[in-house]
């Protein structure tokens, strides 16, 4: 799966599903009903976005019995399917999508039967808002609802079948329909996020990749879709917490940490339980420079994650103890060294433990031991680059030929 492919089929990364909130009841559904599904709808999110995705499914489950045909239930339940395939494969921070993994990153097939949950969903999202369009072809909501589920059959082919070329139609097609829907309602900000998202990938991306865009009608803009995905994240929605998770890969891209700590703290402020945002405003910090500050972060995420019981995604733990080793190196290097050991005694991605060899052999340049550090660097640069993780060779390269200092 390339990186590029993720940042196209990025724009409901971690929130997935896009939709509207209306008071309006569904078709055929009673007030009483559709309040009791929407109330659901609301606690299924709130418990996907702070970890518990099972209960977020069971309950999401629940809410679809009620009302079958919304298609935003089943599209709900879809991305909270890909958010578990994706927590169970690792894939779960920034990192995830910034600096590492420039090539190619293998990951594990889901289940069949996470798969085949995807597919149910998302195929009756489809059809159930195609039919809503065929009714009303002026209904902005509509238009919505097929653009956001033929969003996220993009993402989840991109992120979790490696197919990026081959989900081009849908991206192109779910572009089309939440421009449409800004057309009809140009108040709706929340479908701005996945234009947004798609202007801003497609800038960011390779020329053939841009080519193809600019072909397919998206043409890339970092400020455009810089803004579109501010409105989307200022805009209330349930739409909105993804396009501040979105906003903070962005904000992380283009170096500005200040933005991206604000959205993070607000993020912990609303899902206090995902303790994954701790590990992101530190490892945010520590792009920033700010060590002190990102030890903090850190050290109080590593007793939330001592303390909780629930499921941890594969690498979490090697990811906790690098970044806390990396916090460390300039504040405590003992305490650094010990972080970073435990880091390769869990299991974890290649390029999680490249990354920690390399900072071993930063601290045998500080201690003046230039042929263990060579040797750290030497074991970081194979696996970094059987990680796939470009800037990380890059970097192991340079520190090869200089010592760090």
């Amino acid at each position: 799966m390339s990186r590029n492919g993720l940042a196209i089929g990025m724009a409901v990364i971690l929130g997935g599903g896009l939709t509207h909130v209306t008071a309006q009841s569904g078709p055929g559904g009673s007030p009483s009903v559709n309040a009791r599904a929407k109330a659901m709808r609301s606690q299924g999110w709130e418990l996907a976005y702070n970890l518990d995705h099972a209960e977020a499914l069971s309950t999401l489950e629940e809410a679809i019995a009620l009302e079958p045909d919304e298609p935003a239930l089943h599209r709900l339940a879809a991305s909270i399917v890909w958010m578990g395939i994706l927590f169970e494969s690792g894939a779960v921070l920034v990192d995830d999508y910034l600096g590492q993994a420039e090539g190619v990153v293998e990951r594990p097939k889901p289940s069949p039967s996470a798969a085949r949950s995807f597919s149910d969903h998302i195929t009756r999202a489809l059809e159930l808002a195609e039919r809503r369009l065929r009714d009303d072809d002026g209904d902005p909501d509509a238009h919505f609802q097929l653009g956001s589920s033929l969003g996220m059959l993009a993402t989840y082919a991109a992120t979790v079948e490696g197919r990026v070329l081959g989900s081009f139609g849908n991206v192109r097609r779910a572009f089309r329909e939440h421009e449409r829907v800004l057309e009809l309602s140009p108040s709706r900000k929340d479908a701005g996020l996945l234009p947004g998202m798609y202007r801003y990938s497609v800038a960011r991306a390779s020329l053939p990749l841009r080519l193809a865009a600019r072909l397919g009608g998206i043409t890339g803009s970092l400020e455009q879709g810089v803004l579109q995905v501010k409105e989307a994240a200022a805009y209330p929605s349930e739409a909105q917490p993804g396009a501040m998770f979105i906003s903070v890969v962005i904000y992380n891209r283009e170096k500005r940490y200040d933005d991206a700590l604000r959205v993070i703290r607000d993020l912990q402020r609303r899902y206090p339980r995902n303790r994954l945002l701790w590990l992101e405003s530190g490892t945010t910090a520590i792009r920033a420079g700010r060590a002190q500050a990102a030890r903090t972060e850190l050290e109080r995420g590593l007793a939330m994650l001592s303390a909780d019981s629930r499921p941890r995604a594969f690498g979490e733990e090697a990811r906790w103890r690098l970044s806390h080793g990396m916090a460390l190196l300039s504040l405590d290097r003992g305490e650094a060294a010990r972080q970073l050991r435990a880091a390769l005694d869990v299991d974890g991605p290649q390029w999680v433990r490249g990354r920690a060899h390399g900072e071993l052999g930063k601290l045998a340049d500080l201690h003046g031991h230039r042929t263990e550090a060579l040797e750290e660097y030497r074991t970081a640069l194979r696996l970094c680059r059987a990680g796939n993780d470009l800037p990380c060779s890059e970097y192991v390269s340079r520190l090869i030929r200089t010592p760090y200092r």
